[in-house]
This record gives structure tokens, sequence and C-alpha cells, in this order.
């Protein structure tokens, strides 16, 4: 495995954990990870890039490292957060975003909201969720209440090993090795001698506000940069999957300069089902 270094930052009074591999002198390259997921979920697609790379992933607030939000979280932070973290290492220029699922949404709506700032982008299923009407909104705020007085929470876990049979049976295509791997990452050891999710459990707390698609349209026609949208084949978890034909057009045509690849043999976690081909699909749209 190539090897990582981290990194810690106080980012709008949060301390963050950003890990990065490769050489400063490298060019650079964002990877923006999904929910419930942390930076070192895209070490085998480090690993298969054949190009030398300065890879900077944040573990997002409230994930990973990263300290958790008090007042919970919002995508409008995730945008601020991103602007700060490109401040801190892209400083002198547009850069390139790779981001999956949630990761996605924020990298494509950022991309619009600070246009000069994305020179190319690329969404792994990061299309944003199924379109919400306005009756959602009284469903979604009662369970946002109720979650308040009740905070979710996440099980113990007896081992690493056991949280590793649990990613496993999430998806049945990650290999052993590299369920103990994300394992070891994405749980840790808690105090009365189990293993501890390392996410805030806030993070399934209800959102009050509906997904509202056309304020993210909105965003996507302000981008400059050629974004590329990869699909996996074998998907079953991403809100794309419930619009017509005609919706997900419409999702596509915000985009002036829109490019799309679908992978076969893989479903929505396709960093880990098919690295070595979502590598070649990545440096190629970005001319490594």
């Amino acid at each position: 495995m190539k090897p990582s270094e981290s990194h810690t930052h106080d980012i709008r009074g949060l301390r963050y954990h950003v890990r990065t591999w490769g050489e400063p002198r490298a060019r650079r390259l964002f990877m923006l990870h999904g929910w419930m997921d942390v930076s070192a979920s895209f070490q085998f697609l480090v690993d298969c890039l054949a190009h030398d790379w300065y890879v900077v992933a944040p573990d997002w607030r409230g994930f990973g490292l990263t300290e958790w939000a008090r007042a919970g979280y919002w995508f409008v932070d995730y945008y601020a957060d991103l602007d700060v973290l490109l401040d801190l290492y892209q400083p002198d220029g547009p850069a390139l975003l790779v981001g999956h699922s949630m990761g996605g949404v924020i990298g494509c709506t950022y991309a619009g909201l600070r246009p000069a700032r994305v020179a190319k982008l690329v969404s792994l299923e990061g299309f944003g969720l199924a379109r919400m009407g306005p009756d959602a909104a009284l469903a979604r705020q009662r369970r946002w209440l109720d979650e308040l007085r009740d905070p979710p929470h996440f099980r113990a876990y007896a081992s690493y090993a056991e949280v590793a049979a649990r990613l496993k049976r999430n998806n049945p295509r990650l290999r052993d090795e590299q369920a103990q791997f994300l394992a070891r990452h994405w749980a840790q050891d808690a105090p009365d001698g189990t293993v501890a999710l390392r996410s805030d459990p806030a993070h399934k707390r209800a959102n009050p506000y509906p997904f509202r698609l056309e304020d993210h349209l909105a965003c996507w026609r302000e981008v400059r940069a050629p974004v590329l949208w990869v699909f996996a084949r074998d998907s079953k978890g991403s809100g794309y999957l419930s619009d017509t034909p005609a919706q997900l057009a419409e999702r596509k045509g915000a985009f002036r300069d829109f490019h799309e690849v679908t992978l076969d043999d893989c479903g929505h976690m396709m960093h880990h089902d098919q690295p070595a081909k979502l590598a070649a699909v990545i440096e190629d749209f970005l001319g490594a």
C-alpha cells in the first residue's frame, strides 16, 4: 500500500484531520469521501493511480479522525469547510476534485458556488438524493424533534473482526484484507474494551429540511469546469435510481460540460470494488 500521512488543522473551529498520499510537489488531487465513510477509504483507489499525485483527502466533520460538531451537520458547512481546505492546500489555482456519493454532491454544488476554484470534477455516484416533495417536510421535522429527545446511537462491536464482517455484509465484493483495513479506520477502541465506530451518531439524525433538487440544479448550472459522472452498474443505494429517464436527463443537463462513464461489476462503493478501472477512468479524464 502507498503510505499516507495525517495532518491536523483548525477548520472553522473544529479539529480537522486530512490524509495525504504522495509528494507535495506532485500535481494535487482532492478526494472527498461519502456519508459514513472516511478518507482512508480511498487507499485502494490511490494504490491504483498510475501517475504521481499529491492526494489530499479530508475526514469530513464528525467522521473519521475529525472532531464532532455539537450543533449538528448541514451541507452548507461542508461547502465552507471545503472552501477553507482548498485555501490551505491549493491557494494559487483551481483544484481537481474527486467526490464519492455525499462527497460528489458536495463537490458538484461547491463547483457552482465557487466556479473559479474548480478545474475539473469527478463525481462517483454523487448525484443527489431522491426527489422529495413538500409533504416530506412534516414527517422529517417530526422525526428530527423525536431524535433530539432520543438521540440515535451506534451499536458496540466485540472486535475489529466483527466490524470487518459487518462491512462485508454491506458489500460482499470486499476482500477480507480490504475489510480488515477499513475496519481499523472505520472504528476505534472504546474505554469499556469494545470497538466503537468513529463517526458521530448524530449523522443518523433526520435532517428537518427535505432535499430540494432544484436548489442543487441551480448551483450545477453555474459550474464551469468539465464534470465526469461515474455510474456503478450494480448500484442500489443512490437517489438518482428513482428518477425517470427524463428526470435523470435533467440532472445531467444542468452541467455545461458533462461526461459520463458506467463501470461494470461494481456497486455504489466503486472505489472498493473496481479501484484499478476507476483509477484509469479518473486519470484519463483529468489528463494525467
